[in-house]
């Protein structure tokens, strides 16, 4: 997750330097029960702004004025995840056995394996703001037993020995102790390095009601959170009547989250629409931070998992609403194996479509486009021909050839089974494509689309496909375009390598029925 430094020399944290000494002056810190805190305002101005406009809003001194800074030990562990300091411990723990004896090697590494894949699926490696071993406990005890439940009747097939099976237990009873106590000690250092402040990541509070007062006082009181109160935002109606001083209103988050080196966004009460709150929230720069907000009907009981919490406010992380990160590292990387071992297979049927179309068609077997990809870049995709456009503008602006008497048998064919769409293979070797994805469209298209239905430029936070979500649940052709936003931005935010996997393979069912344009 990247991050922009805001200034070269920051202060300490809850300080502001004095205009004529230039020295740093100790801010009231919330050394009580109390919710009333002085917050360190930083001054929120855009290119067009002049510093002078900038103090206006903010009643502040721009040129003194400094947001809160991270301590110097924090900005050197920011890189850090909760899976970095928890799964290094829990792989050496569960290969231990391996030191008393190796009779049971195999048995060990597919234990050790399916028990991580165990722990990631059940979470146990997510972030969590309150840290306790005795809530990991049961979810952890359960996962060691089933991993080693499930190694303990292969190995009991394959050798039918009693004692063999007996010894590899007791190695599996032995890494299972392991792992919950080198967890005890894990989140007890994890717990120490947040008190003081070794590791700690700027928070930004969204809503300046009851809920964004208490969670701000809280998160000033108690380091063991991990997460350093910079300061709240909310809508612009808030910015006097609420109880709070604002550092911006949600209009200013973006800018504000550069400028505060922020890393985590908690959502508590803001006095908007979700609509609006959504819209700010998946502008680039917010888009990079964690996401944690409290539950809207947090008086009941949630079902599944284990509860996180700040102080007796319960909290939950929020999924991305972008690939980045380890999550697109893992598309990209089945998009290169996918879209190279489709190439290799279906060769044969890549030249058979070359031969029929040249025999339709004549020269140009290819028909190259401009469309626009991820970000709104331009590229060329790569099509089989099936008919010839009288001129560019027609091709750029002509909606559907579905109907055209220019389209032959041999294209009607091809289009109708999408055999016509397999040279993207190569698009997606180069990068300008995924597999899966946003069908990607014309430039005229685009910017009709993104004028005409709101969230349609959404889509393009991850790269286009091959196929896609919208297509494969019956959105081809001349149907509506905000039916097909909607299923679009869906993908995006609840992007999963399953995901991905069913929406080939309800592809290819769509191919053998001929269900294509």
């Amino acid at each position: 997750m990247s991050r922009l430094s805001a200034f070269s020399h920051p202060t300490a944290p809850g300080a502001e330097l004095d205009g004529a000494s230039k020295q740093p002056v100790a801010m009231q810190d919330d050394s009580t029960d109390g919710a009333g805190f002085e917050a360190v305002v930083p001054p929120v101005r855009s290119p067009s702004q002049t510093p002078a406009e900038a103090e206006t809003r903010t009643g502040l001194d721009t040129t003194t004025v400094l947001p809160y800074a991270s301590s110097r030990a924090s900005k050197r562990t920011r890189w850090l995840r909760a899976w970095m300091m928890t799964a290094p411990i829990d792989v050496v723990a569960l290969l231990a056995p391996l030191l008393v004896s190796q009779n049971y090697w195999r048995g060990t590494l597919v234990n050790a394996g399916l028990t991580v894949a165990f722990f990631a699926v059940g979470g146990l490696y997510r972030a969590r703001r309150h840290i306790s071993i005795l809530d990991e406990l049961p979810s952890l005890v359960g996962r060691l037993l089933a991993a080693g439940a499930v190694v303990a009747i292969i190995a009991a097939q394959r050798h039918d020995s009693v004692p063999y099976v007996s010894g590899f237990m007791q190695g599996v009873a032995l890494s299972a102790g392991l792992v919950i106590v080198g967890r005890a000690v894990n989140r007890k250092f994890i717990l120490v390095a947040r008190k003081r402040r070794w590791v700690e990541h700027n928070a930004i509070v969204i809503g300046s009601g009851p809920i964004g007062a208490e969670l701000a006082r809280l998160l000033r009181r108690y380091p063991q959170y991990g997460l350093r109160f910079v300061g709240i935002v909310d809508a612009p109606a808030r910015q006097r009547a609420g109880a709070l001083p604002l550092i911006g209103t949600l209009d200013d988050l973006e800018h504000l989250t550069r400028l505060t080196e922020c890393e985590v966004l908690v959502i508590a009460d803001p006095d908007c629409p979700e609509s609006t709150l959504m819209d700010t929230l998946l502008r680039p720069a917010s888009s990079r931070c964690d996401l944690w907000a409290v539950p809207r009907l947090w008086g009941s009981r949630s079902q599944g998992g284990y509860p996180d919490h700040i102080g007796a406010i319960p909290i939950v992380k929020i999924g991305d609403t972008a690939l980045t990160g380890p999550r697109w590292r893992i598309k990209r990387a089945s998009d290169l194996l996918f879209a190279a071992l489709a190439l290799i297979v279906l060769s044969p049927v890549l030249l058979l479509c070359a031969i029929a179309t040249f025999l339709d068609g004549g020269r140009g077997i290819f028909f190259y486009q401009e469309r626009i990809g991820r970000y709104g870049e331009p590229f060329k995709v790569i099509k089989f021909r099936s008919m010839r456009p009288v001129d560019e503008h027609e091709s750029q602006t002509n909606w559907s050839i579905a109907n055209d008497r220019r389209v032959g048998p041999i294209g009607r064919f091809m289009r109708r089974t999408s055999l016509d769409e397999l040279p993207q293979l190569w698009n997606i070797l180069k990068g300008d494509m995924s597999v899966v994805g946003p069908r990607p469209e014309r430039p005229y298209f685009v910017e009709k689309f993104s004028v005409e239905y709101p969230h349609y430029a959404m889509r393009h936070r991850v790269p286009v496909g091959l196929t896609g979500l919208a297509q494969v649940s019956g959105l081809r052709g001349d149907t509506p375009i905000s039916d097909r936003a909607r299923f679009d931005n869906f993908y995006v935010e609840n992007w999963s390598l399953w995901l991905d996997i069913k929406i080939v393979l309800r592809t290819v069912a769509e191919v053998f029925r001929g269900g294509g344009r």
